[in-house]
């Protein structure tokens, strides 16, 4: 299986790399802020960046662009959408939504690490509509019902 990838700026490969797997164990591609510029993101405000990118996730799988966690921990910068949804039959280019959940203002910096790209296998169930659900121990038990 391949991760077709297209360049849709002339900084990719040259300035701002293409995806890449930053330890032979991680899951997930960096992607990377393709912009002129940097840009001030003020303390609750939100952001589109581009990434310079557009992909063909594989038929039968989708791809998830998940926050990187140095950004939320170090610098209180999450995802606008909490998570992003690529679906295999996409093919437009690839754009960050980031949150700055901070009052003062985070900067992203051309090239800089903005998001990671997870590959994953997906199932699409048939939808039927029910009455009653199936029993299960736990039932309707929401959040704290299972003592934590």
């Amino acid at each position: 299986m391949k991760l077709l990838v297209k360049a849709l700026s002339d900084k990719i490969g040259k300035t701002i790399p293409f995806p890449y797997y930053a330890t032979a164990g991680a899951a997930a591609v960096d992607l990377h802020a393709c912009i002129d510029e940097p840009v001030v993101i003020p303390g609750g405000a939100q952001a589109l960046i581009p990434t310079g990118l557009a992909v063909a996730i594989p038929e039968g799988h989708v791809g998830i662009l998940a926050s990187r966690s140095s950004m939320g921990v170090r610098n209180g910068v999450g995802f606008s959408n909490g998570i992003g949804v690529i679906d295999s039959d996409y093919r437009g280019p690839l754009r960050v939504g980031l949150h700055n959940l901070r009052s003062g203002p985070y900067t992203v910096h051309p090239g800089d690490r903005i998001a990671q790209l997870l590959v994953v296998p997906v199932l699409c169930p048939e939808v039927e509509i029910v009455d009653r659900l199936p029993e299960t121990e736990r039932g309707a038990g929401g959040f704290g019902s299972t003592g934590r």
